[in-house]
């Protein structure tokens, strides 16, 4: 579409944001309206079809989601992009089946809101016309999609919780993929929250009427797996006094969720990819194979892209399992999330345990300081324990746990890795503190000049040249 022929309808109670975004939209050659309000939007598309609605979620009278179908019955298949200061994962899922082709979460730069409307408006137009069109699955109604959750991301203890930007990416591929039928591959360090973001797929999936089936084969006797996963028929074995189901057959028309999938014996791999491929299994033994139908998410701490390099897993059964690809971010690189994660962990642990403890601002510092190995699962267990300790009072730092230092599963030769650490550290205690590299320099300085002089017998001149330094210039930094 000619950028110069596209007008541009933004529906934003907020006077700035309006005034920011025509201004911008309008020096980038386009046709802009302002609307305070969904049903002043309304009123104007029936005057002026805009070919582009920039859309906020929270209005005063209709809120953003409600008012989407109502554009849409007006405005067919014009693509729709949904602005808001509170981005969680079911604003994300009631965006993707509104039609909406783009979700931009406030704060955003400028720079993001006109590639935006470029995308959309350059936008594939059948994908446009499958967003308005009824019996496409993008907005008929889909199980949990009437569930809901505050500007925090919720309470509900199996939802996702984060306003972070890499969330925000989370929660837009979750609602991307949920309603197709695509497999997923889920990484990320141990303790993000693979599995709740497997379950979350599966329940915003057509599937969801169906129960996920969660196979941890790390779990499983080696010479059980194929057993376990593909069932086997009497007499297939000692012991094997009765047919039995695999967790494959178990999982007909629902989903298949493969914890730690990197662990899949190589054996086990080669019948899993014919089960993938063929649409069918053959239980332990057995001589006639079975029809299944099932979704598969798999989860994993470990590169597979590297494991196939390493030849301990197939590039066949990789590239049949990572259909779609969802990196979860590690909680030190969240932001506020952790206090957002802290304060959820900490009501539920009121509940369960009675008691009204609160964190100090000392805790809360203590927080946010920490690197976080374990990500959320460390988390939730330092916040339980220092409720505990704390009871009915103040929660402070002496209250949580000892702290489990990342550095300790660091390579020694990991140098830069300890730097980009320590940084972190000290930016989330004070992240405008202006000395920071002078103090970087009188952590590591010491520890480097005694070494080299250590070795050198505490001869100044020669430390000095091994480091590469004049003399004068080390004498002073010792001092």
């Amino acid at each position: 579409m000619n950028r110069g022929s596209a007008h541009v309808l933004i529906v934003d109670d907020e006077q700035a944001i309006c005034w920011s975004l025509r201004r911008l939209l309008e020096e980038e050659g386009y046709s802009v309206d302002v609307a305070s309000s969904a049903e002043d939007g309304l009123e104007r598309v029936k005057t002026r079809k805009p070919q582009l609605l920039i859309l906020d979620v929270r209005l005063p009278g209709i809120d953003g989601l409600s008012a989407i179908p109502k554009f849409r019955q007006q405005l067919g298949a014009v693509p729709m992009v949904l602005i808001t200061a509170f981005g969680n994962l079911q604003t994300a899922i009631a965006a993707q089946r509104g039609g909406v082709v783009e979700y931009l979460t406030k704060p955003f730069d400028l720079a993001q809101v006109v590639a935006a409307v470029q995308r959309a408006l350059a936008g594939d137009e059948e994908s446009a016309a499958a967003a308005g069109t009824p019996g496409r699955g993008r907005t008929g109604a889909v199980p949990g999609a009437a569930e809901s959750q505050g500007p925090s991301g919720g309470a509900s203890a199996e939802e996702i919780l984060g306003a972070s930007p890499a969330m925000q990416e989370v929660f837009k591929k979750i609602a991307i993929v949920a309603a197709t039928e695509v497999p997923v591959v889920i990484s990320g360090e141990s303790g993000t929250g693979k599995e709740l973001v497997a379950r979350a797929i599966h329940r915003h999936s057509r599937r969801a009427d169906r129960p996920m089936i969660p196979v941890h084969l790390a779990s499983l006797s080696p010479s059980l797996v194929e057993s376990e996963l593909f069932g086997h028929v009497r007499g297939a074995f000692t012991g094997a006094d009765n047919d039995r189901l695999g967790m494959l057959e178990l999982a007909h028309e629902a989903t298949v969720f493969f914890d730690e999938a990197a662990d899949i014996p190589p054996q086990s791999q080669v019948k899993l990819l014919r089960v993938l491929e063929q649409r069918e299994l053959l239980p332990v033994g057995g001589t006639r194979t079975r029809p299944c139908d099932f979704r598969v998410i798999v989860a994993t701490n470990r590169d597979l892209r590297q494991c196939v390099a390493d030849e301990t897993f197939r590039q066949d059964l990789f590239y049949r399992l990572a259909g779609f690809e969802i990196v979860l971010p590690p909680l030190r690189e969240r932001g506020d999330d952790i206090l957002i994660l802290a304060e959820h962990f900490l009501r539920s642990a009121r509940v369960r345990h009675g008691t009204n403890s609160r964190f100090s601002q000392a805790a809360i510092q203590e927080l946010k300081r920490r690197s976080w190995p374990g990500n959320v699962r460390e988390l939730r267990n330092a916040v339980e324990y220092g409720a505990l300790l704390a009871r009915n009072g103040l929660i402070v730092p002496e209250h949580l746990p000892p702290e489990f230092q990342l550095q300790q599963n660091l390579p020694t030769n990991d140098l830069q890795s300890a730097v980009r650490e320590w940084a972190r550290q000290q930016l989330a205690v004070a992240p405008d503190q202006p000395d920071l590299y002078e103090r970087f320099l009188a952590e590591v300085e010491p520890a480097l000049f005694h070494t080299v002089l250590e070795r050198v017998f505490q001869n100044r001149s020669a430390a000095a040249e091994i480091l590469g330094i004049h003399r004068a210039t080390l004498r002073k930094r010792l001092e």
